[in-house]
């Protein structure tokens, strides 16, 4: 991506890119830059950015031209590259990035052949269709949505304005993508959920699953995610959440407004998490229950019952509270020690019980 970027940035002076990250220069101004680079390899010509202090080292041996840094960050020696001064370097980098995004992704529009749009869909402006997507029956597109080849649109799905949907994702029947939507590749959206009832002869009779999946705005779901249609009423995915790749979300969960899940998890039916919650890697998550505002569940936990207080922390499995779980740890490290002082106290305690004999 780094390289890439260089088309973004290639006679960009310290003063245009302060403009766009709103920052505060100390040094020459008109320096400009043709590409990135990290600030420990970083040349002359390059963008680097420093925002983790131990790597504040590279700061006064790099080659590049420009450096976004801290604003409180204060130096031990004098830089010859001119600085860029921010609240937050990382975020600001983050934002360039995504100022280079939104260039790229504005000059796509048209459709590509072959693919197929069915007569019934109805499309906004700068719409960008790549070769090989199929669009279904009674498609509602609105504007600047760019979709790239091998996507699968099926039908009476909706999606709104500014949302990019990457190479084979799928997306089934009647569900819903909101605003400032990015899907990546090969995600499934809107599959059946997992509903079977089990006969008396030891087979299972599959449960139509004639729901949907809504995600509304300023979501972000990751590579080979699955998020399952519910059976009755919606999957939802509220906004602002971040889901990273290989997630299973299963029918009916609700996903509250900006959580983030890391990959590997899975959440299971009809569970419910709050507003701003943070789920580590592996994590598993049982069926039917809720997970309150602002809880963190450590990687590779499983969650057993519902965490009815906010900004609880938990981990293990089953999980339970962080901190308690640390002490735990502690207390089994030292269990050694604690059998050899045990048995020290029981010989004691014969030696005294035989000299009162």
């Amino acid at each position: 991506m780094l390289e890439t970027l260089s088309e973004l940035i290639m006679t960009f002076t310290a003063q245009q890119i302060a403009l766009l990250i709103n920052a505060k220069i100390e040094g020459d101004e008109t320096a400009a830059v043709a590409s990135f680079g990290k600030i420990e390899e970083a040349k002359n010509g390059q963008l680097a950015f420093l925002a983790n202090p131990k790597y504040e080292e590279h700061l006064y041996t790099t080659q590049a031209s420009i450096i976004i840094i801290n604003e409180n960050l204060e130096l031990k020696q004098k830089i010859n590259a001119t600085l860029l001064r921010v609240p937050d370097a990382y975020v600001a980098f983050a934002g360039l990035l995504s100022k280079y995004q939104e260039i790229v992704t504005q000059q796509l529009a048209g459709i590509q052949e072959p693919s197929f749009i069915a007569k019934t869909v109805k499309m906004g402006e700068q719409v960008f269709i790549a070769a090989f997507v199929y669009l279904s029956e009674n498609v509602l597109i609105a504007n600047n949505v760019k979709i790239f080849a091998g996507a699968f649109v099926g039908n009476n799905v909706k999606i709104g304005n500014n949302v990019i949907i990457h190479a084979g994702v799928k997306i089934y029947n009647d569900c819903v993508i909101g605003n400032n939507v990015t899907i990546h590749a090969g995600t499934v959206i809107g599959s059946d959920g997992f509903g079977f009832a089990p006969l008396a002869d030891g087979t299972f009779k599959k449960v139509p699953q004639i729901g949907n999946v809504v995600v509304e705005d300023n979501v972000e779901i990751g590579a080979n995610t699955t998020i399952d249609r519910a059976t009755i009423g919606s999957t939802i995915i509220k906004a602002g959440a971040k889901l990273d790749n290989l997630i299973q979300i299963a029918h009916n969960v609700e996903i509250g407004d900006n959580t983030v899940i890391a990959a590997q998890s899975g959440i299971s039916g009809s569970t419910k998490l709050g507003n701003n919650v943070m789920v580590g890697g592996q994590v598993g998550i049982v069926g039917h229950i809720s997970i309150a505002d602002g809880s963190k569940i450590n990687a590779q936990s499983g969650v057993t019952k519902s965490i009815k207080e906010k900004n609880t922390a938990v981990t293990g499995s089953p999980a339970y509270d962080y901190t308690a779980s640390l002490r735990s740890q502690v207390a089994s490290r030292n269990l050694p020690d604690l059998e050899k002082r045990v048995k020290e106290l029981e010989k004691l305690v014969q030696q005294l019980l035989s000299e009162k004999v």
